[in-house]
């Protein structure tokens, strides 16, 4: 018979911990980015059901806004890294989360190969009604009575049951169902969790279940004995040395807090460090996941959204202003790089070349979805007409408008975005021309703005005035592929 305290539980269950605490806080800097919950992926203004922020936003403000100042900065205490951090926040979990699932697939293959599941799997309906009256017990302030020859009471059992196999992969199930790169080649997945914001809000709930559990687990581990009940916890062991469980128990609790304190403080302090060196682990994570998946999203146009949230403030200046004015009548979107034929196209030259339309939802890198309707010119067709030399192996998109003067907060240079050249085939990559039916609004990016289903919103440059096929995006700005990548640290695939 397997013994009630294995030493891999007591080492798996701290391991469990460890990460655990590392999602929590690097989720809570994702959603300090977005601090709002939705059930429905329209995400009206003012319509959310959670809202962890004392900023309004109306969608008939007088006042122009974006998505970023809905934005909060959170105390480096309660998130990872905190201050406005999206882009590490992300890499945090995303590092994390790899390591926890695997904790976990160890934890039940040993479960289940030692035997140890007779302790958590409950082979009767019995165990309902008998954890009902466990609870009723210690709400009487009576401790019920364990089941015959096992080390938990019902509730108890039924508990650490639900938390293993139904909660861990509850949470593994809503947050995929927010990819993407996964919603656009599976939209029913998303379904079945009522859209994205419906697997966002579930997600976060999830949280707080964990986050109740932890709460009664430790206050249960106190009523039963807290000396005895450190001890299985820690050493695996029942009746081992008291001290010693005390002393590497609080050790292991000190190690953990130190461990967050440095990860924190080096975050904010190295921030590019800390990018290039989560990156090692989350950018082929990333870059496996937008390459797998091509999207399908064939939504109808009564699926459109009544608002859509724009990220980031249209180009300053007299320049833009006027080309805007006068319908972008002299705009020239120049094509070159590593390519046969270069190329200067007039607006009304790219609609004379072959056109695809499509009823697709956006995601933003914040959490905030809107379905809308996009047509223009299949990024696969300039891609034909321009004659790509072989080493090409990525298109830069650079935009019109200088974030130095549209977004500031230390931010510098021209907007600009790179994509690996094999997503440019995707059906549905385009440059958009219109939107919902309409000539493309300058605050969606007119007059012309990309379109790349299976990635995240800061992948979809706007106000676009030059395409660049090149080699390797290294050169360009700071070298991160991207514009959010150099000056936001976020990571150059954007799949999840």
């Amino acid at each position: 018979m397997t013994p009630f305290y294995p030493l891999w539980v007591a080492i798996l269950h701290f391991l469990n911990l460890f990460f655990l605490l590392l999602l929590a806080r690097s989720g809570l800097e994702v959603l300090s980015a977005f601090p709002k919950l939705y059930w429905h992926d329209g995400c009206p203004p003012g319509r959310e059901w959670a809202r962890f922020s004392k900023k309004t936003f109306g969608a008939d403000s007088r006042r122009t806004w974006t998505s970023l100042d809905e934005e909060e900065s959170w105390n480096p205490v309660v998130a990872l890294p905190g201050r406005k951090n999206l882009g590490l926040g992300r890499h945090w979990h995303f590092l994390t989360v790899q390591f926890w699932i695997l904790t976990g697939l160890v934890y039940v293959v040993l479960v289940f190969a030692t035997g140890y599941w007779r302790y958590l799997v409950p082979t009767s309906w019995s165990i309902v009604p008998d954890s009902i009256r466990a609870v009723g017990e210690y709400l009487q302030f009576r401790l019920p009575k364990k089941i015959p020859g096992q080390p938990f009471e019902p509730a108890q059992k039924l508990a650490y049951f639900l938390v293993v196999f139904v909660l861990a992969p509850f949470q593994i199930a809503t947050g995929a169902a927010m990819s993407p790169s996964l919603l656009a080649r599976f939209p029913w997945y998303g379904r079945l969790f009522g859209g994205k914001q419906g697997a966002r809000s579930l997600h976060f709930l999830g949280l707080c279940a964990f986050g109740a559990f932890t709460v009664v687990h430790v206050f249960l581990v106190v009523v039963h004995g807290l000396p005895e009940g450190f001890t299985k916890i820690v050493l695996g062991t029942p009746g081992s040395n008291h001290a010693l469980a005390v002393g590497l128990g609080i050790t292991g609790l000190v190690g953990i807090v130190v461990f967050h304190v440095v990860v924190t403080w080096f975050s904010l302090r190295y921030r590019r460090r800390t990018q290039r060196l989560l990156g090692v682990v989350v950018d082929p994570f990333e870059r496996a996941v937008s390459r797998s998946f091509r999207s399908r999203q064939r939504f109808r146009r009564r699926d459109i959204s009544a608002y859509h949230r724009i990220n980031g403030y249209p180009p300053t200046g007299p320049e833009y202003e006027r080309a805007a004015a006068d319908g972008f009548a002299d705009y020239r979107l120049v094509v070159g790089g590593l390519v046969e034929r270069p190329v200067s196209l007039s607006l009304d030259e790219l609609r004379e070349m072959e056109q695809a339309g499509q009823v697709v939802k956006h995601h933003c890198i914040q959490g905030w979805t809107a379905v809308a309707e996009w047509s223009g010119v299949p990024l696969r067709a300039v891609v034909e007409r321009v004659g790509v030399a072989p080493e090409a192996k990525f298109v830069v998109f650079h935009a019109m408008d200088d974030k130095g003067l549209t977004e500031g907060e230390g931010r510098y240079g021209f907007f600009y975005e790179s994509l690996p050249l094999h997503l440019a085939a995707h059906a549905q990559t385009i440059l958009a021309l219109d939107m919902n039916g309409g000539p493309l609004p300058v605050e969606h990016g007119a007059p012309v703005r990309l379109r790349v289903e299976t990635q995240l919103g800061y992948k979809m440059v706007k106000w676009i005035t030059a395409i660049e096929f090149v080699d390797d995006p290294g050169d360009i700005g700071l070298g991160m592929g991207g514009w959010r990548e150099d000056q936001m640290y976020y990571a150059n695939a954007a799949g999840i």
